[in-house]
């Protein structure tokens, strides 16, 4: 893959967010998406990008957009760069294959994480406190063993460079009312086993995931990406071994590196060897392979 693409400035479009990976413009009464090649860990933008990234989450995000349909609405509008608006044309050999024509939608301010195995914060709050987001587990877990049962763990949606806090229930509720938050973990949780199952069949585990979900005329849907490996943890099951950390698809290989160099995950982030920009992109290459085939 080529043509990196780290940032977009569209000149005669209203940029509106440029967020760790996405850059989104306003078009009036829908939103540009533009998923670019960077790369975020430790909620913090890596100065190198991946070449050909942005390419592979839209085109895996497109596919689970089509898969979870009969359970929830989500907000692509059309990835066909022919039919975008006419002011998007100067633009379209950047747009095509890495961007999306969006609704509108109003975000719930929490991220909706679900967990299926014990991994990353899960297992170090476990470590801690026999809990993750409030919720007691059994003694004696291992480290990216699968849980009794799937739990939904919530956390804060903080501006980049802030981490994400991840908070209980009760908070969540707090936040965006309990109505809400209770409509959206059935929705998390019925996401996350269909999920599942389609993985499954694929070689792959989904240890844990996030949604992001917004309003339109009063009716929740998905937004964001879906089941990416910028947002979910893929281990392939031929090499699934609870007892430590598993071999990914994701970007744990980035963040495995980092804390190999002992960086205190505080601005600015360092440079990544070409060796494991690489490694990286392969992997991300490796689990749409396995979801298209």
């Amino acid at each position: 893959m080529n043509n990196v693409v780290f940032e977009t400035d569209f000149q005669n479009l209203n940029l509106l967010k440029r967020g760790k990976v996405r850059d989104i413009y306003d078009l009036g009464d829908s939103l540009l998406m533009v998923v670019t090649d960077r790369i975020s860990a430790f909620d913090l933008i890596m100065p190198e990008p991946v070449s050909g990234k942005g390419k592979i989450l839209t085109e895996i995000s497109l596919f689970w957009f089509r898969a979870m349909e009969s359970i929830v609405k989500n907000h692509l509008i059309t990835s066909n760069v022919d039919d975008y608006p006419d002011v998007c044309t100067p633009y379209r050999d950047i747009l095509k294959g890495r961007s999306m024509l969006v609704k509108k939608a109003r975000p719930f301010p929490i991220e909706c994480v679900v967990r299926g195995y014990i991994s990353g914060s899960g297992w170090k709050s476990y470590v801690e406190s026999g809990t993750i987001c409030g919720i007691k587990l059994p003694e004696g877990l291992k480290e990216s063993e699968k849980l009794p049962e799937i739990i939904f763990t919530p956390s804060t949606k903080e501006e980049m460079g802030k981490h994400d806090m991840n908070i209980d229930f009760a908070a969540a509720s707090e936040i965006i009312g309990e109505t809400s938050a209770s409509r959206l973990k059935e929705l998390s949780l019925k996401i996350y086993k269909k999920a599942l199952e389609i993985a499954d069949k694929k070689g792959i585990i989904i240890a844990d995931t996030k949604f992001e979900f917004g309003l339109v005329d009063g009716e929740i849907i998905l937004i964001d990406e879906i089941l990416t490996p910028d947002s979910s943890r893929f281990w392939p099951k031929k090499s699934y071994m609870p007892g430590g950390p598993q071999v990914s698809f994701d970007k744990q290989y980035i963040r495995d590196y980092l804390i190999s160099i002992k960086w205190d995950k505080n601005p600015p982030a360092p440079s990544l060897p070409d060796n494991v920009i690489k490694n990286t992109l392969k992997k991300y290459q490796e689990v749409l392979q396995l979801l298209s085939d």
